[in-house]
């Protein structure tokens, strides 16, 4: 069954979590040189194989006992936030490879592979595995996720500069590390609560 308020809670954490990221960076880059709907299909193939994956990853966990879930669930939510605060902004370094034509299946492929080797085992896809596991509302979490993601890429493709102008990635980074602490504190109370 859909929960509006499970989609909404997983957008939330995803797409700050995922602002502050190299896809919105690699997006923004590729947007600038090819067509931005090509780049875009590409980038949201590759997200919708990572959420497919994190959600699998997700159901798994729901089979282990729930206070150990949640135990676990909490310890990576605080690991999470952890490496958002203590991440260092070295993401400009990174190169990206032109496509030589500016064909569909050219520039979608090269944003599909940036994206999916890039994002593989990324604080998101961890996120939404936790997510997953928590909720247990494989579906909802999955079109949180998506949508986050998907959200974030075009924003990183289309007004990435704008946006980072009015609102400091630093701000962004840090209401997602409180967001994750908060819900490492709801897993961990539930994981000990009798």
């Amino acid at each position: 069954m859909l929960s509006f308020t499970i989609m909404a809670i997983t957008f939330g954490v995803v797409f700050l979590a995922e602002l502050p990221d190299k896809t919105a960076l690699a997006g923004l880059m590729l947007g600038t040189r090819y067509k931005a709907s090509y780049v875009f299909a590409g980038v949201a193939a590759a997200f919708a194989v990572h959420v497919a994956l994190a959600i699998a990853a997700g159901s798994v966990l729901t089979l282990l006992p729930h206070r150990l879930v949640q135990a676990m669930v909490g310890v990576l939510f605080l690991a999470g936030a952890a490496m958002l605060l203590l991440k260092k902004g070295d993401d400009e370094d990174e190169t990206i490879k032109a496509p030589a034509d500016q064909s569909f299946w050219k520039v979608s492929g090269a944003g599909f592979m940036l994206i999916l080797v890039a994002e593989f085992g990324d604080l998101t896809q961890i996120m939404t595995a936790n997510l997953a596991a928590r909720y247990d509302n494989p579906v909802s979490v999955g079109i949180g996720a998506v949508l986050a993601l998907w959200a974030v890429a075009g924003l990183g493709i289309v007004g990435g500069r704008t946006l980072m102008k009015y609102v400091p990635l630093r701000l962004i980074t840090k209401i997602a590390a409180c967001l994750m602490i908060a819900l490492a504190g709801f897993s961990l109370f539930e994981a000990i609560a009798p």
